[in-house]
Formats: structure tokens, C-alpha cells, sequence
């Protein structure tokens, strides 16, 4: 496989992917974007704007954007830091409330995807993937 067939379709793969998680969480009001600092911030407690961008490998506009839907949403809130610039970014107690519904949506998701994909293809991709994402960083 040439290099540019293995990352056209590994940029066709992640579209595929996002697509089908935005259906999983279209009945709660929420994208693929949302969910994935939903979903850090769950993981990890509170970061600030910065943090999640580079974790998420997004930039500040894009996150700027996600973080005001889902403080209109009413899932997180943004507490001043030392710096006027800094704002933490924490779940609000609807999200921790939530998370559990939106959880088991994205991993009925998650396992229909996988579910033609035998264990020892899915451990071997994880651990590829893994490899692959420490030489970028």
C-alpha cells in the first residue's frame, strides 16, 4: 500500500467514525467535538482552555467554539485562573449527571463498530495506534 492510499484512508476511516459517534449523540443535543471534551474533562477533572486544546490537538477558535455551546448548553462552566487570560473548564452537575447516558450511547456505538473486528485485530490496532501517536508527539 503506498503512503498516500494508507493516510487517504485513514482520513476517510476518522470521517466514517465521526459521523457515526455524531448520530450516537445527536438525540442529546451533542457532537463529536463536544463529547470528546465532555469526555476529558470527565476523565481528567478540570483543565484549562489551553490544556484541552493541546490534548485534543485542536485549535483555539474551533475549542473556543465547543466550550461556549456547551456552556449555553449548561454541561460546563469557566472559573477565572491567576491570569485574566486563563479560564478552567469544569462539568457542571448536569454533566456529571449526564455523563452516564451519553457514555453508554458512544460505547453502543463504539462496540456496533466493532463488532465485525476480531479482539486480537482490535488490541493489535490499539497498541499500532499507540506507537504511531508517541512518535508524533
Amino acid at each position: 500500500m503506498t503512503n498516500h492510499a494508507l493516510f487517504h484512508t485513514l482520513h476517510q476511516l476518522s470521517r466514517q467514525l465521526t459521523n457515526k459517534l455524531n448520530e450516537a449523540l445527536k438525540p442529546f443535543g451533542l457532537y463529536s467535538a463536544q463529547w470528546s471534551v465532555l469526555f476529558v474533562l470527565h476523565t481528567k477533572g478540570s483543565l484549562t482552555q489551553k490544556e484541552l486544546s493541546e490534548y485534543l490537538f485542536v485549535e483555539a477558535p474551533p475549542m473556543t467554539r465547543t466550550i461556549q455551546r456547551l456552556v449555553k448548553q449548561g454541561y460546563v462552566r469557566q472559573i477565572p485562573g491567576k491570569d485574566k487570560r486563563e479560564k478552567f473548564i469544569q462539568l457542571t452537575e448536569e454533566a456529571v449527571k449526564e455523563f452516564p447516558i451519553w457514555e453508554q450511547a458512544v460505547m453502543e456505538c463504539n462496540q456496533a463498530l466493532l463488532k465485525n473486528l476480531p479482539e486480537t485485530s482490535q488490541q493489535e490496532l490499539l497498541t499500532l495506534q499507540s506507537i504511531w501517536l508517541k512518535q508524533l508527539l
